[in-house]
């Protein structure tokens, strides 16, 4: 059981994470979780690339260790990286010191200040212990834990590729940030959804920005 559409509830009982951006400017935030890895990542480097759109990579530690040069292809074309932990960590039944020494060892390959903790489930302790602990590269700037307003549902292999894509059209307005998965359980759903996701939303005047 998921939701598309990140509740109000939710929002409100982390009111320290960040759901969306501002709702005034015509800007949407398209974020990728679980890479980087062989020909998914690059099937999504090479379709933002056509709508001359830019993302935010959340990756995992381990695969960055195991695909360096598909990482590289990801900072060279100018999108942004996040901390998704180096072992794609639940934080609901993880420790909050295993938790913590995971993310700071995915912290020394992507050096940001974005992270994302994976299911989206972590623990109000593991939040102040991140804001606190972990060091953001910017000055000034304390790292950014990151949640979404839409999900996709890519990584549901009982989704349609077409229910996938209308879950993004119906949900997404101003500011939305949205969840896509560039993993191999979810690149059915991704392939199909991406380019239409891009090609309707740019008719609609809208640009894809980084975090």
């Amino acid at each position: 059981m998921y939701l598309i559409k990140s509740p109000l509830l939710l929002k409100w009982y982390y009111p320290s994470l960040l759901w969306n951006k501002s709702r005034t400017e015509k800007v949407i935030y398209l974020t990728f979780d679980d890479g980087p890895i062989p020909n998914v990542t690059e099937f999504v480097l090479k379709t933002l690339k056509a709508f001359n759109a830019k993302a935010t990579f959340f990756c995992i530690g381990d695969n960055i260790v195991k695909h360096p040069e598909i990482y590289a292809k990801v900072i060279k074309d100018s999108h942004a990286i996040g901390n998704h932990t180096f072992n794609h960590l639940k934080g609901w039944k993880t420790d909050d010191e295993t938790y913590l020494q995971n993310t700071l060892k995915c912290q020394q390959l992507t050096q940001t200040n974005l992270f994302r903790p994976p299911y989206g489930r972590i623990k109000k302790s593991q939040i102040a212990s991140l804001q606190s602990l972990v060091q953001s590269p910017k000055p000034d700037s304390k790292l950014n834990i990151v949640m979404w307003d839409v999900l996709s549902g890519d990584f549901d292999i009982k989704l349609s590729p077409e229910k996938c894509y209308q879950n993004v059209i119906k949900h997404t307005e101003n500011g939305s940030i949205i969840v896509f998965h560039d993993s191999l359980k979810a690149f059915d759903r991704l392939e199909y959804a991406l380019p239409r996701v891009l090609k309707y939303f740019t008719g609609k005047g809208f640009t894809f920005s980084t975090l």
